[in-house]
This record gives C-alpha cells, structure tokens and sequence, in this order.
C-alpha cells in the first residue's frame, strides 16, 4: 500500500483536523466508557464494557486509516498561470451532449469527494476521461453507467 494519494492543502487540512480530533476527543471519552464498564465488575458478563471495547477498537482503526492516508498523501498545487486543461484541482464545465445540459466538476483527491456538490475524486473514471483534456474538446467516457459524451466548456480554479 504504498500508493501515493493526490490531496489539495485544504483536503489535507481537513484529514488532519478529523484525525486530531477522533484522537484527542473521542478516543478519551471512549477511554473513559471503557474504564467505567470495567468498574462494574464480571467483564465475561459485562456487555456495555464488550461494547465499548469493540467502539474503541473500530475508532483506533479508523483513526489508523486516517493516519496512513495523510502519511501517503501528496499536496497538489494548481498551476500558476491560467490553463484552459483540465488538471487536478480545476473546476470542469462540461456540456452533456446527450442531454444538452450543463454540469460542472471539481477534481480532488480521496477523501474530498462530494458527488452532491459535484466533486469528484482525480481516480474515478469519469475524472480520468476529463484529464489533460483542452477547453472545446469533445469526449468518450466510459463509467460503470456506460459511455458518456461532454463537450468541455472551460477550466477553472476556485480562487478565479
């Protein structure tokens, strides 16, 4: 697992943020509903404490997910000057050409998806289809749904 997962500054900051706070504040009061199930005597019959351990045990591995996926991360700054390709970070407007509708995408790395707000993560098919594509391109993209058709329309980035 040494694969190494592209992530915007503020993905990153927020990855940081969630596992600080699963470390420092959930993971004492799980601390502490453990130590009082254990005051309560018989642990072979103690459910609450065998519950609890289980809540701790499932937090500790989260938390070490959340700490591998930072440990492999890698920060992807957005092009300096104005591109009109698509690139990780940039926000897409695509016109579906079955539909005739607009959309927009965002790509970002794992763990910043959002599909409701239309962020994407850089390694689904349909982002893959959209990378290094220019602004007036027409393109094939197939996903698990089947084969997609957009123009692209323009690139930008969220600070533009």
């Amino acid at each position: 697992m040494s694969d190494l997962i592209p992530m915007t500054r503020t993905g990153y900051e927020k990855l940081k943020a969630e596992v600080d706070h699963l470390d420092t504040v959930e993971m004492p009061k799980l601390t502490a509903r453990v130590a009082a199930a254990r005051s309560e005597g018989d642990l072979s019959e103690n459910a609450e404490y065998h519950g609890a351990r289980e809540s701790q045990g499932m937090l500790q591995a989260k938390i070490n997910l959340l700490r591998d996926k930072l440990a492999r991360a890698v920060i992807v700054e957005r092009p300096k000057e104005a591109t009109n390709e698509v690139v990780f970070g940039a926000t897409v407007t695509v016109k579906d050409l079955k539909f005739g509708d607009e959309e927009e995408f965002v790509l970002v790395g794992a763990g910043e998806e959002d599909y409701d707000a239309g962020k994407i993560n850089v390694a689904s098919p349909l982002a893959q289809g959209l990378l290094g594509r220019k602004v007036g391109e027409k393109v094939d993209i197939q996903v698990p749904a089947g084969m997609m058709r957009f123009e692209i329309l323009g690139v930008r980035f969220a600070d533009e």
